[in-house]
């Protein structure tokens, strides 16, 4: 186990059947498909927050999916952080990245909000940006399409193909950083492109 500890693992996302499938919900797709692999139900709700409790191997971990819609979800994934004792550098957050091409994973300490609403509403909530990132690349429109309903619009036909291999591999992230650490794990994502990298499904 490194030193690194997080107690609640954060995806970012809308709620609702109308936003399930699209690109700016990347963060709720990672976790609900982590959440599947470690049999850890989200079915609590609090704060406007659906989380779940569980273990991943011997690590307690809590699951999460703010309710309030994207730019509104900094307090309350704050309060539920506070709540259950923690602080932002406990919480791991899973969020889509429009200025990452397609399949792009990048790991973050802490920094800026990038342009990302929700992030930004972290930031503003917990006063800083001290928490970890694990970000997800979308890529940009390729036509003229506006960057709204680009990330609010499901992922087209050669993205879909892809998709899957780039969730196993947001899924083995978020594992490698629970289990060795933020550092080996941007060793082994860092900037990789998932569909033309040769990382293996470990989960």
């Amino acid at each position: 186990m490194s030193e690194d500890r997080f107690g609640l693992i954060v995806g970012l996302g809308n709620p609702g059947e109308k936003y399930r499938l699209t690109r700016h919900n990347m963060g709720f797709v990672v976790v609900d498909r982590f959440a599947e692999a470690n049999q850890i139900l989200l079915d609590r709700r609090k704060f406007d927050v659906v989380f779940g409790r569980g273990k991943v191997g011997t690590q307690p971990i809590i699951l999460a999916q703010p309710m309030t819609f994207m730019n509104r979800c900094g307090p309350a994934v704050r309060d539920l952080t506070r709540f259950f004792g923690l602080s932002a550098q406990d919480v791991l957050v899973i969020h889509d990245d429009i200025d990452l091409v397609f399949g792009k994973i990048k790991i973050k300490e802490k920094g800026g909000d990038g342009g990302h609403n929700g992030v930004k509403s972290l930031i503003e909530a917990w006063g800083g940006g001290a928490f970890t990132r694990l970000r997800v690349g979308i890529g940009r429109p390729q036509t003229r399409q506006a960057i709204r309903a680009y990330v609010l619009g499901r992922f087209d036909a050669q993205q879909e193909a892809l998709l899957e291999d780039v969730i196993f591999a947001a899924r083995d992230a978020v594992e490698t950083i629970l289990f060795e650490g933020v550092g080996e794990a941007m060793n082994r994502f860092h900037g990789k492109i998932i569909p033309e990298g040769n990382i293996g499904r470990r989960l």
